[in-house]
């Protein structure tokens, strides 16, 4: 679970109008242990803000009421020094510099990954001191370096494909918590990935390969379920 550095639970607002969206980082952002409340208006989102404490503002532009560069506008005049993340499906730059103006933070173009999301996110977190910088996860002899993305097992170093990566450090921050194969997908490959979750058996079957994984396996199949990360290699 993230935790700021008083060990406190941390609260993100998400605005954003697209009910598919709003799910995919909701969903998200409370497997990674974050308390999350959405509106799906700028409006609402303004009223949240003034009701709630947050530690950090998901933005989308595109609102059915004002824009999200007014939000943020308006964010910014009541003085909350609030890390804002803004989205859009905007990719000129004359647009990333308005939503920059208007105080936001961050600006991520549509669509994204989920890992790229939470980079930005823990980024910042810990810009705004909410939250430690974490360099490495390390279990069952593996070390994975969150800033070079090397892998390592028992010293030997291990090759892998950005999914592959992304898909152990998923596994390796959340030891034995059972992921679907849906929230796998939508995690690592992203919620527009239009192809079925047979692609997350086969990455699996790769990064196993390659991390040498054999039974007892550290990644896990819970069958009729999805998978599970065990770093001693045992189930329950």
């Amino acid at each position: 679970m993230d935790m700021d550095k008083n060990g406190d639970e941390i609260k993100i607002l998400v605005i954003e109008d697209d009910p598919v969206i709003t799910e995919f980082l909701s969903t998200g952002l409370k497997y990674e242990g974050y308390k999350v409340t959405s509106r799906n208006a700028g409006r609402a989102g303004l009223e949240a803000l003034q009701d709630g404490v947050f530690d950090l503002v998901i933005l989308d532009v595109m609102l059915p009421d004002i824009d999200g560069f007014e939000v943020c506008r308006k964010i910014r005049s009541r003085g909350p020094d609030i890390p804002v993340l803004m989205l859009t499906v905007k990719r000129e730059i004359s647009d990333r510099v308005k939503g920059l103006d208007s105080g936001a933070d961050d600006y991520l173009t549509k669509p994204f990954s989920f890992d790229e999301l939470l980079a930005r996110i823990r980024a910042l977190l810990r810009r705004s001191g909410k939250m430690r910088k974490d360099k490495r996860l390390q279990a069952g002899g593996l070390v994975l370096d969150l800033e070079t993305r090397q892998v390592t097992r028992n010293g030997k170093m291990i090759n892998l494909t950005p999914t592959e990566f992304s898909l152990l450090e998923l596994f390796m921050r959340h030891p034995r918590m059972v992921f679907t194969r849906e929230t796998i997908l939508n995690r690592v490959l992203g919620y527009d990935h239009d192809g079925g979750t047979n692609i997350i058996d086969v990455h699996i079957s790769h990064l196993r390969n390659k991390l040498g994984d054999r039974p007892p396996h550290l990644i896990r199949t819970i069958y009729g379920t999805g998978y599970a990360f065990y770093p001693e290699g045992k189930g329950v």
